[in-house]
């Protein structure tokens, strides 16, 4: 544990008059973020004092304790449980989140009502996700991992039936910034692109040569591929049930690197069992997995741990994307407000 302290050769002009600067604290931060903050909150020093713990917590009176005397928090991967919330309402004025989807981390109706602003990064990591998503489906389509591990271990790798992607099609849920990089990718592959989203946009979709359906249950009926794309909130949470993954032809593939609370509990895991479809998944419902965890044992999922954020280049731009959010909320226009 360590702290990022003000540079002794850089003061501001508020320090100079006397005046007291807001105390800002990243109270847990997951490893791979740890350079990248270091970096770029150090930056802050002419609004802001900064705390910075370098480990990764879960227990929230250990949290409560590190966010004392803070007026803002940043928070990357630590679940702020309702009560721990509640109690640190009326200190800490702000919440600055180390990526898009907070849901999964903080009660955001509860927020709004306490009076917690809540912020969080946008599109620093669109193309790294994408990727990866498009990666899973070449793990699964041309099992590039297992070959490699077959001629490891001295075997000859000698099994048919792999999966041109071209020509076949690939449906997405969702088409922000990720699902348009994806859609981007797919169509360079020769797939098919097909759309479903609330509000499709038609230059968008013409752009990608994509094709927009006009339900969830058409997306998952008429694909080959299904890759989700869709932000975690009260409308999409659970949204995707046995309803929808029945749908799902034999041998088509889903891939999941949104959030796995899209889906309702259990449904995946029932639907795999039956065999005759294949996922890629970087997200779950209890991170980290559990080594007994039932997903674990299906050998039609390729499973990654909730890393298709953590290239280098997204990990920098959350960062970056953090401290311009704090500096502009110190500047009183706060940006990516999400409640």
């Amino acid at each position: 544990m360590s702290f990022i302290d003000l540079p002794a050769d850089v003061v501001s002009d508020a320090a100079r008059s006397g005046a007291a600067l807001p105390q800002v604290t990243l109270p847990s931060c997951v490893p791979a973020l740890v350079p990248a903050y270091r970096k770029r909150l150090t930056t802050l020093h002419d609004v802001c004092r900064v705390r910075m713990y370098d480990d990764s917590i879960t227990d929230g009176k250990e949290f409560l304790r590190r966010v004392e005397g803070a007026d803002l928090a940043v928070i990357a991967g630590f679940h702020i449980a309702d009560d721990v919330l509640r109690r640190m309402a009326g200190r800490v004025r702000c919440l600055v989140f180390s990526g898009t989807g907070i849901a999964s981390f903080v009660n955001v109706p509860l927020a709004r009502e306490l009076g917690v602003t809540l912020c969080n990064a946008e599109h620093y990591g669109d193309a790294s996700v994408a990727e990866h998503a498009v990666a899973l489906l070449f793990e699964i389509a041309r099992r590039v991992g297992r070959q490699n591990a077959s001629l490891h271990a001295g075997d000859w790798f000698d099994e048919g039936g792999m999966l041109q992607l071209e020509g076949l099609t690939i449906g997405l849920a969702g088409f922000g910034g990720v699902g348009q990089a994806v859609a981007r990718i797919a169509d360079g592959l020769g797939m098919r692109v097909k759309v479903w989203c609330r509000h499709p946009d038609p230059a968008l979709l013409a752009r990608y040569r994509a094709e927009s359906v006009p339900t969830l249950a058409d997306l998952f009926a008429s694909s080959d591929v299904v890759s989700l794309h869709l932000a975690l909130n009260e409308a999409t949470r659970g949204m995707i049930g046995p309803r929808e993954l029945d749908l799902l032809r034999p041998g088509s593939i889903l891939i999941n690197t949104a959030r796995a609370e899209l889906i309702a509990p259990g449904a995946l895991v029932e639907r795999l069992s039956c065999g005759d479809v294949q996922a890629g998944v970087d997200v779950y419902d209890h991170e980290p997995l559990a080594p007994d965890d039932p997903i674990l044992a299906l050998g039609n999922v390729v499973a990654t741990p909730h890393t298709a954020w953590k290239t280098a280049r997204a990990l920098d731009n959350v960062a970056a994307q953090n401290a311009e959010t704090i500096r502009a909320f110190y500047a009183g226009a706060p940006e990516h407000v999400v409640a």
